[in-house]
This record gives C-alpha cells, structure tokens and sequence, in this order.
C-alpha cells in the first residue's frame, strides 16, 4: 500500500467515525426543507427542544444553503449537514456554506471520489446492493438507504446485511412513529431521516410548541 494509499484510508476511517458520532447523537435525524427564510431559525430550536440536535437541511429549496450559513452561525451548538446533494457543484456550495456532513439521495462514482478529497464526511444514498459496492470499493461503509420504505424496508436491511456485514445505514423515507422502533432494532441501523414531527402544516402556522413536542415524543419511542 502506498503513502497516498494509507493517507486516504486514515482519512476514510475518520470519516466513518465521524458519521458514527453524529448518528449516535442524532437517532432521529429530521430532513428539513425549507420553504420560507423566517422557518430556519424558529425550527430548528423547536426540533433542538425536543432534543433532535442534528439537522439535514436538503437543497431542495432555494434556502437551503442559507440556512445551512444562519444555522452554523448563529446556532453553532446544532449539528448541521446538507442533503440532496446531486453534483459537484452543489457538494462545493455546500462545503462553502459550512455544512458539517453531507447527504446524498444516491450514489454516483464522480461524487464518491470527490469526496475522498474533502473534510466533511459524506453519508452516499443507496437503494441497491450494486450502490454500495460502488462505494464500497472506495471505502465508504456507511450509507442512507433511501427511499428506505419503496426499496425493502427492515427486510431489506435485513438481506444486505449478510453481504455487508461492516456496512451500516441511515434509512430515510417512509420512516414514522409506526415503524420507527423496527428499524432502530437492527444491528446495521445507526440512525433515521424523517419528516414526521414537523409535519409542513405545523411549520406554516408557526406551531413551534407542537413540533417540540412530537420531536420530543418520538425519542420517548427508542428509550
């Protein structure tokens, strides 16, 4: 193995530990987006109160990196990443806006190699086995499943993880206060991604109180 060689697997290794951390914090880890400016604070101190901590702030929207800047600024105790993150372009304007991790809804080789070369520890979308070998020939083992519910659900995490044993994910879509305690049980979930406890309507009448509380109520469930 050459220095270079041994220089990225160090890095990857760092990533992937840093991708446990936050995932051990956040357990639930809301995906946010968001449809007006005003929101991004209000939000994310209601989900902070319910004790979700750890934010995905998609670029769905065009306040997504805005938010991504307030957020690191002025609420730098929250862990803040960037999610449908599609192409290079977007990962730089990310990375520029000080996301802390980044989230993609797939995988493609020309993302996945460049994040090799970046500090902030990417968490690649896959929805198949041939995705994760598409990272994992590069080094990635931890991935978001997505659409989590469409591809398979808890059977699915279940089937893959006999051929990857040492890979572990983050499902996302169809997560909710149903099915929630299921994925969580498996050894090979370190966390999910959902929606439910700040439901849009909630959002759009400034229903901070009821957001806190379904955030709170849904830790209640993994205790």
């Amino acid at each position: 193995m050459t220095t270079n060689d041994n220089r990225q697997h160090t890095r990857m290794a760092e990533k992937i530990a840093q991708i446990d951390s936050l995932c051990a914090r956040a357990r639930i880890m809301p995906v946010i987006t968001i449809a007006r400016e005003a929101d991004i604070l209000p939000l994310a101190d209601a989900l902070a109160a319910g004790g979700l901590s750890v934010l995905e702030i998609t670029l769905r929207s065009a306040h997504g990196l805005t938010a991504i800047r307030l957020l690191r600024e002025q609420r730098p105790e929250l862990c803040v990443g960037a999610g449908t993150v599609l192409d290079l372009q977007m990962l730089a304007a990310a990375e520029e806006a000080g996301a802390q991790f980044i989230v993609t809804p797939g995988s493609t080789a020309e993302l996945l190699k460049a994040s090799l070369d970046s500090e902030v520890p990417m968490l690649p979308g896959t929805s198949s086995a041939s995705d994760i070998m598409l990272g994992y020939a590069l080094g990635y083992r931890r991935f978001k499943l997505f659409p989590a519910e469409v591809c398979g659900g808890t059977a699915a995490l279940k089937a893959l993880g006999g051929p990857f044993g040492d890979v572990r994910f983050c499902p996302t879509g169809g997560i909710n206060p149903d099915n929630l305690q299921r994925y969580m049980a498996l050894p090979n979930v370190m966390c999910v991604g959902g929606t439910w406890m700040f439901d849009s309507q909630w959002v759009k009448n400034g229903d901070w109180a009821r957001i806190q509380q379904c955030s709170a109520e849904a830790l209640q469930l993994l205790a």
